[in-house]
């Protein structure tokens, strides 16, 4: 209808938020937001991960492109990526992505002297910029020394040695994996469970027990006080529609009705450690307004067209 709005005002409820997790709730939109929400995160927000490397000496038993490829693959703490450039776009060192504003470089030194092996990880990286290092994943639980000492990339025996530079520039995940943020990042439609009472009320408890277990995931259970079945996590169920046929089969269809919210969604994202969970959101965020307020002006740029004509497009520089 014409004139009609369909703006909406999405509500964010934070259930749980960690450095490299975060679950919460989306209410109040579509599924194609909440979807493209999704695949920006997972795709289009950029971290810094290692894209060039000169290998001086590898006398290891892994070739120079295995160790490259490793490379690539560390996650770096990437809290300035957004504001960096991409190295194509870079007017200070020409495009070639060296320099202060679009790359980051880094040495590794590692030889072995002795005859127990090297194991060389991610902390021999050394970076020229402190803000821009290995992930550290060491937990603060605490646990053996030897266990905190990163990523391994190669080990050395005796004799053996790796000497190389790196440079880590800014990309996104829909160029490369090794630069995606999100380890994974899925939502799912917040379920509304309605249990008959009354035709509940005519099974045995042996029939409630046989309905309760029927489900893959611990969604029912039996309130021990008055043998009633009851809902204890609606957000156990998977959508396998066990329970509906086992209600069927029992010969009682609709002794459950089980409907998915088509404006509330639950999200859960784990976090590679490039970027804490909670920014992730954020900058997902404003990549798709920056992507929308693009699709806005290009939709007025297509009324300008029609309005002015050729004016329009020599207005644009077109």
């Amino acid at each position: 209808m014409e004139g009609a709005s369909y703006q909406r005002f999405p509500r964010v409820k934070i259930r749980e938020l960690k450095d490299d997790y975060a679950k919460f709730e989306l209410h109040d939109t579509d599924a194609s937001m909440a979807n493209a929400l999704r695949r920006v995160m997972i795709a289009e927000v950029p971290t810094i991960a290692i894209d060039l490397v000169e290998i001086e000496v590898n006398s290891s038993v892994l070739n120079d492109e295995f160790i490259a490829h490793r490379l690539g693959l560390i996650p770096l703490t990437s809290q300035r990526a957004m504001s960096m450039r991409f190295s194509r776009d870079c007017d200070a060192c020409d495009g070639d992505g060296q320099c202060e504003f679009c790359s980051v470089e880094f040495h590794l030194r590692a030889k072995c002297i002795s005859d127990q092996t090297l194991d060389v990880t991610s902390k021999d990286l050394y970076s020229s910029d402190h803000t821009v290092v290995p992930v550290d994943f060491t937990d603060s639980a605490g646990y053996e020394s030897s266990e905190q000492r990163g990523i391994i990339i190669v080990k050395l025996r005796r004799g053996q040695e790796l000497r190389l530079r790196a440079i880590a520039r800014k990309g996104i995940g829909k160029d490369h994996a090794k630069w995606s943020p999100a380890a994974t990042v899925t939502f799912m439609y917040e379920p509304e469970i309605h249990i008959n009472e009354d035709m509940m009320d005519t099974l045995t408890l042996e029939e409630k027990q046989s309905f309760v277990d029927s489900s893959p995931t611990r969604v029912f259970d039996i309130d021990p006080n008055t043998q009633q079945v009851v809902v204890v996590d609606p957000e156990a169920y998977t959508y396998d529609d066990e329970v509906l046929k086992k209600a069927e089969a029992m010969g009682k269809p609709g002794l459950v009705e089980i409907y998915a919210k088509e404006d509330s969604f639950i999200f859960t994202i784990e976090s590679t450690g490039a970027v804490k969970a909670s920014q992730l959101v954020l900058n997902a965020i404003e990549i798709l307004k920056q992507k929308l307020d693009a699709v806005r002006l290009s939709e007025d740029t297509v009324e300008a067209d029609d309005q002015f004509g050729e004016l329009g497009a020599h207005m644009r520089g077109g």
